[in-house]
């Protein structure tokens, strides 16, 4: 998994691409990014399926807020972490969120 940021100089947003290898993925035929940015809907952000099995999405993040949590639901089953999260914070149901930490 992996998380790129680009910080963009005419606003004030970062965009930030996400992407699932096909290896963390398995046989998932539809994966959401689910998190703070988009109020943990599970049906708001989907990612493209790659020819490759991969999976990819490029959100756009305020960097007037310094950090986001997310994860990924995998057929509207499984929930799985970012395995290159800049961190990890616990939540209500006792795992962990992925963080996306963004420079002010």
């Amino acid at each position: 998994m992996s998380i790129k940021k680009q910080y963009l100089k005419s606003r004030p947003v970062c965009k930030v691409a996400l992407r699932v290898p096909k290896e963390a993925a398995g046989d998932s035929k539809i994966i959401h990014v689910v998190g703070d940015f988009n109020d943990w809907k599970t049906d708001a952000t989907p990612m493209k399926p790659l020819k490759n099995g991969d999976f990819t999405c490029t959100i756009e993040l305020s960097t007037e807020q310094s950090a986001y949590e997310f994860r990924y639901l995998l057929d509207q089953k499984e929930w799985d972490n970012d395995w290159e999260a800049d961190a990890y914070v616990p939540n209500v149901m006792t795992t962990e969120n992925s963080v996306i930490q963004l420079a002010n």
